[in-house]
């Protein structure tokens, strides 16, 4: 059971358990847009007011969301490293020296 105006958890864990290759195009839009409204909703809905089940719900989501967010760091930092060793790489063989 959801709040008003919140994803249930068994439609928000749905979504993550069905493969991005079995969802349209149209599903995905969707499914990005109900989630960015239930994410404005989890921040405005006072803790007291929600479920337990949507507490759990957001709480889970949260920790994903930091995780990816993590992992997007990565990502940034070993593609600025890359970039730093082709440039150090070019720099080298075309006698540039800093």
């Amino acid at each position: 059971m959801s709040d008003l105006g919140r994803k249930g958890l068994g439609e928000q864990a749905k979504e993550k358990v069905t493969p991005d290759s079995q969802k349209s195009t149209l599903d995905k839009a969707s499914e990005s847009v109900s989630g960015l409204g239930d994410k404005a909703a989890s921040s405005v809905q006072p803790e007291g007011d929600k479920s337990v089940t949507q507490k759990a719900g957001d709480a889970t989501r949260s920790g994903g969301d930091s995780a990816q967010n993590e992992g997007k760091g990565v990502l940034a930092n070993a593609q600025e490293t890359l970039g730093n060793a082709a440039q150090s790489v070019q720099d080298a063989v075309s006698g540039n020296t800093k």
